[in-house]
């Protein structure tokens, strides 16, 4: 049967059996319905329909029903959105609306609204190793800019992770999740309350060997072709296996909140190799430490509301195990006769801090207006930096490093990957909602940044949101954003492939958007998205002169894109809900004038959920990705579509108490591959990244 089949068949004996529809919905719900709230478009809590922006909510209650274990699970369900994978290490992309890159810096990532962007290269973290699910409450995203509300890299989209607290989490918690290769999660979360103090907290362990789908050839492979070598380990597995340890701890009281975390990453394999050439033994690890105080009081005064935090961010990428760039026998390349005994190995690490502080005043004097200015600083500093390595110069002598020499330290020299570094920002802002009508809202903004390294940017925002009807709402969105180069775009050194340059302006987005929200009847939901976007002075390492075969980083590519995202929301009883959407964008690679690599154009998403009697619970979903383009100058046959289905089955006992789930990934067993990177002369992986096959999980929930 195939999967569009099995999803109908689903569908039609979930309605069939289930009650007629239930007639005693509240009256505020024949308004909302069950519409979330959202403050990560303008720092005011507002329903998404009201919000301005296109935005998405996704709850804790969401992310369970549909048997996510990551937080990439989650984010692959959101219109506009899709997770890609970049060869080391399998790290996420997010690509919004065809904006993709291999390290993926213009997408900003929160965690409870702070920032976790890491200055090497501007991502997540390039040892990031996932994000388990358990302690999150729910997850806000913005498709399009953010720049006027958070600054730099808040440009192609924006997520915020808000983590549980007190009030959503219900006495003790323990968890235990296991199956498919050799997976096994545990978790425990408690909460408790004493007047107007509150505690809880989240530990969660995740252990898994990890996907070893093969690859049929890498990097070593076209090495071997041209120097008669026979060193490469392809076909072979990719190295996916870790261990994670998180843990989260929330404290309040009254208008003061604290968070702090920490997330431990061990035992990583590196994918397919930090140079595309297969690499079993390798092994990564990063250390993330993170603290935020924060003051909240919307009513200082009868008028006005004042938001206070500072926080800090520790975090590190380092080679648990050698990491071999290329495998025992290579040469290295075809100019050398030598072969390495022990392969080329290559041991780069990072170790950064991050300080902010940031407040804000909101005053609500001015008939129709509710106004919000402030100020932040950030100081961020890459404090140590660290590599050792068995080919290149050896400082102390200043001698090529013969192969099969040990590993040589060249930290602290002119030799290393990248010199320690900081960078300092400050900004102000202001916003002002004015309420034109009882039926128009306009809301703008500008932010100004200035940066230690780089200069002055300033970007505006602009959003009119007209209730048309009680049950249509209209958008009409522009705002611009920027992005700051990384540390690696700019200082990157003694690298034979890529190099850095100092003197790199920042990426720059302009954005227009035109967004309905239509509610036919309190039980169907209908969002459509039109969008148009201009990406400029993307920073992209092109060839140098002279044949040296180095790459170094130059403000040299431009894209254009726009597309349109529907989604439909539908409570067909009070058992049975579904949920859909359709994205589709082009997007052009103007430097080249042909269509943008990598990014979807098509994306389609299905979902249905039903409850049953005696506590059982469904789910079923189905994603289609489609239409991916290979770069300009990329030999290789288009990349294939794939659809993945999953299914979740859940039991309650107890009233709720004990809680035993089937989660099954991949119900069909589909061949998903997300594109490897272009190479010269030739890519390097030919036949793409493997993404998992079907993996079966069994969870046991028990509340004390």
């Amino acid at each position: 049967m195939k999967p569009h089949h099995c999803l109908l068949l689903f569908l039609g004996l979930a309605v069939n059996s289930q009650k007629a529809i239930s007639a005693g919905y509240e009256e505020l719900s024949d308004i909302y319905g069950d519409e979330e709230f959202v403050s990560i478009a303008s720092g005011v809590s507002k329903p998404i329909s009201k919000a301005p922006s296109v935005a998405s909510v996704i709850t804790a209650s969401t992310i369970k029903k549909i048997g996510a274990i990551d937080i990439d699970d989650v984010l692959e369900t959101i219109p506009g959105l899709h997770v890609a994978r970049n060869s080391i290490g399998y790290q996420p992309i997010y690509i919004f609306r065809g904006i993709s890159s291999d390290f993926n810096p213009q997408v900003l990532m929160l965690i409870n609204g702070i920032p976790i962007t890491n200055l090497f290269h501007g991502d997540r973290n390039l040892i990031w190793g996932g994000m388990s699910v358990e302690a999150i409450s729910r997850i806000e995203i913005i498709r399009g800019p953010g720049s006027a509300i958070y600054g730099a890299d808040a440009f192609a989209g924006t997520i915020n992770i808000i983590t549980k607290t007190s009030e959503q989490i219900d006495g003790t918690e323990l968890g235990l999740r296991t199956g498919s290769l050799d997976t096994t999660d545990l978790w425990l979360q408690a909460a408790k309350k004493y007047k107007a103090f509150s505690i809880s907290g989240t530990l969660e362990i995740h252990d898994t060997n990890g996907d070893r789908s093969r690859i049929t050839s890498d990097a070593q492979s076209f090495l071997d072709s041209i120097t008669g070598t026979t060193a490469s380990l392809a076909p072979g597995p990719v190295s996916q296996g870790r261990e994670n340890l998180d843990g989260r701890l929330n404290v309040s009281y009254k208008n003061f909140n604290l968070n702090t975390g920490f997330q431990i990453r061990n035992d990583g394999g590196i994918a397919t190799g930090i140079a595309q050439a297969l690499d079993p033994h390798g092994r990564a690890s990063s250390k993330r430490y993170n603290a935020d105080l924060s003051y909240n009081n919307l009513t200082l005064t009868e008028n006005t509301g004042l938001k206070a935090s500072i926080s800090y961010l520790q975090t590190s990428q380092e080679a648990e195990e050698d990491f071999i760039l290329l495998p025992p026998g290579t040469t290295g390349s075809a100019q050398n006769s030598i072969p390495y005994p022990d392969g080329m190995i290559g041991n780069p690490e990072v170790y950064e801090r991050h300080y902010r502080a940031n407040f804000s005043l909101a005053f609500r004097g001015v008939a129709r207006h509710e106004v919000m200015g402030g100020a932040g600083y950030y100081f961020g500093e890459i404090y140590k930096t660290k590599e050792e390595k068995n080919f290149g110069i050896d400082p102390s002598t200043g001698l090529p490093v013969y192969p099969g020499s040990p590993l040589v330290d060249v930290s602290d020299t002119s030799f290393i990957f990248l010199n320690e570094n900081q960078r300092e920002n400050s900004h102000i802002f202001i916003q002002d909602i004015w309420h034109l009508a009882d039926d128009w809202e306009l809301t703008t903004g500008l932010r100004f940044d200035h940066y230690s390294d780089f200069g002055d940017t300033t970007n505006p925002r602009i959003a009119l949101v007209w209730a048309a009807r009680h049950n249509l709402t209209v958008k009409a969105l522009y705002g611009e954003a920027f992005r700051a180069p990384s540390f690696a775009e700019t200082g990157e050194q003694d690298n034979p492939a890529f190099l850095g340059n100092p003197n790199l302006k920042p990426e720059t987005l302009k954005s227009y958007e035109l967004a309905f929200n239509y509610k036919p009847s309190y039980d169907l939901t209908l969002d459509l998205n039109l969008f148009q976007y201009y990406w400029k002075d993307i920073i992209q390492f092109v060839p140098d002169a002279g044949g040296s075969g180095t790459r170094t980083a130059q403000n040299a590519g431009e894209q254009a894109g726009h597309g349109i995202e529907v989604e439909a929301v539908w409570q067909v009883n009070n058992t049975l809900s579904i949920l859909s959407n359709y994205s589709w964008q082009k997007s052009e690679d103007e430097q080249n004038n042909v269509d943008a690599a990598n990014a979807p154009e098509q994306q389609f998403y299905i979902r249905a959920n039903t409850s049953f009697q005696n506590g059982w619970n469904a789910t079923l979903q189905a994603n289609r990705v489609m239409d991916r383009n290979r770069a300009f100058d990329d030999p290789r046959q288009d990349i294939g579509d794939y659809t993945t289905v999953d299914f979740t089955l859940r039991k309650s006992f107890l009233v709720d108490q004990l809680e035993l789930s089937l989660i099954t990934k991949n119900l069909f067993n589909a061949d998903a591959r997300e594109p490897s990177p272009n190479g010269q002369p030739v890519p390097a992986i030919t036949n793409d990244l493997p993404l998992a096959q079907r993996r079966i999980y069994g969870e046991i929930r028990y509340k004390l």
